[in-house]
């Protein structure tokens, strides 16, 4: 017997598994994480940024973490009044369901690397899991006698969490609102609450008063300088050294965290959105090139951070709210852009033509402006998680289209797929009958009592 013929599979063998260890092990440690070897399948467009951080979802070697859904997602439910909360599915009048559907549980119905049964929103059950509680709901509402399930979630009708705008009597009370509603004007922004340096300001700062580290004397020194001059930091008499440092500390390119000493709330937005949810996992800032949605060429290495929209020295927040969005973004709703209704109304107002809020730019709708009262104080920000009413759509319903235009226009108008495309330019040839249900159903139970 020959041995060397004999140990050579064994050799082959271990050298083979030791190789590929190494390989593995390698991977593992790559600075974004795991590396794609690991992935047991694709993930949604919703996680496929942060796939590499395996920890912000999965115990180590385990199984997914129930609380690392809510820890990125709870606070959006809790503010929609989840329809489907879990303390819902807690009462014992409810307990009945869950031997049907474990509703109490994210992972029942979304569940990762699963592409082929994975449909909108994540979801991952079929589609007629409403029929688990609701399949007699004609029963109570004569109005649904006859629809399909595949129509529960139709635009306009029903969310298996948010329906803040579809719930009976928000739809009853703005029933009557016209198409177009008349010199319709956003709130004005207010100083950032968190911004205590502006906040103590008295007097604006000229170009000469500049703390900086810099030759004055050069062309790019002096362009700088000028910019700041007529920017809301030197208005608000915040200087070089705020966000570059001192002398000793001085930093030509800070981090996002000098943005975020005074805008805090704008941070915390950006990072709960999909341009900061890889900076939030302590990943690299996410980059164009990476998106699943179609960008532009030019801009595919650019790093998302506070200064891919806002010029850090001019602070002009026109061009943060539609030429940066246009830098990057390339599918046919944003190309569409400059050629609707809105970019008119846009264009209109930066020329002094139309009144401060008029106009429709990019972030007017993804980006919206919120009114918040804490003590006393009210204050307009701007919401910086431009994924917060993205999906389901009828989330842009109350806080963007609602400004300008009547419930019933708007749901005609999300709900029509061409619009979307064509950045709303036109008007619905769909009708939603939400409302005429609403109002039916309140109808005969008038006549009933």
């Amino acid at each position: 017997m020959n041995t060397s013929a004999s140990i050579l599979p064994w050799v082959l063998g271990i050298g083979s598994a030791a190789v590929l260890s190494s390989y593995l092990a390698g991977r593992f440690r790559e600075d974004d994480g795991a590396s794609t070897v690991f992935l047991p399948g694709p993930t949604t467009h919703g996680h496929y940024q942060i796939e590499m951080k395996c920890s912000a979802c999965h115990e180590p070697w385990g199984a997914v973490r129930e609380q690392s859904c809510l820890d990125c997602h709870g606070g959006a439910l809790t503010a929609a009044k989840d329809s489907h909360s879990m303390a819902k599915f807690a009462d014992p009048r409810n307990a009945d369901r869950l031997s049907t559907i474990a509703a109490d549980k994210c992972i029942t119905c979304h569940i990762e690397h699963r592409p082929e049964a994975t449909s909108q929103m994540g979801l991952t059950q079929p589609m007629d899991y409403c029929l688990h509680c609701h399949a007699d709901v004609a029963k109570e509402r004569p109005t649904h006698e006859g629809l399909s399930f595949t129509t529960c979630t139709n635009v306009g009708c029903h969310n298996y969490h948010d329906n803040t705008a579809l719930y009976e009597d928000f739809l009853a009370k703005h029933a009557s609102g016209p198409a177009q509603l008349l010199n319709a004007i956003l709130p004005q922004r207010t100083p950032s609450p968190n911004a205590s340096i502006a906040a103590s300001a008295t007097v604006a700062l000229s170009s000469a008063q500049h703390d900086g580290h810099l030759p004055v004397s050069s062309p790019a020194a002096s362009r700088i300088l000028n910019e700041w001059a007529a920017s809301a930091h030197a208005a608000s008499a915040v200087n070089c050294t705020a966000c570059h440092g001192t002398k000793n500390s001085w930093q030509d390119s800070p981090g996002m965290d000098s943005c975020t000493h005074c805008h805090k709330q704008e941070n915390e937005g950006f990072l709960a959105g999909l341009h900061g949810m890889r900076v939030a996992q302590g990943l690299p800032p996410m980059q164009p090139g990476q998106a699943r949605l179609p960008m532009q060429e030019k801009s595919a290495h650019l790093s998302l951070t506070c200064t891919s929209c806002h010029t850090p020295h001019d602070s002009d927040t026109r061009r943060a709210a539609v030429e940066s969005c246009l830098q990057c973004h390339a599918d046919n709703h944003s190309l569409a852009y400059k050629n609707s209704s809105h970019y008119q109304l846009w264009m209109a107002e930066i020329s002094g033509k139309a009144p401060a809020g008029s106009g429709v730019s990019c972030a007017t709708c993804h980006m919206p402006r919120e009114t918040h009262a804490r003590g006393g104080l009210t204050t307009v920000s701007v919401q910086h998680n431009q994924s917060m009413n993205l999906r389901p759509v009828e989330k842009m319903a109350r806080g963007v289209c609602m400004n300008c235009h009547g419930l019933g226009f708007t749901m005609d108008s999300l709900a029509d797929p061409k619009l979307g495309p064509s950045n709303f330019d036109g008007h619905p040839e769909h009708h939603i009958e939400s409302i005429e249900m609403v109002l039916s159903r309140r109808k005969s139970s008038v006549k009933k009592q």
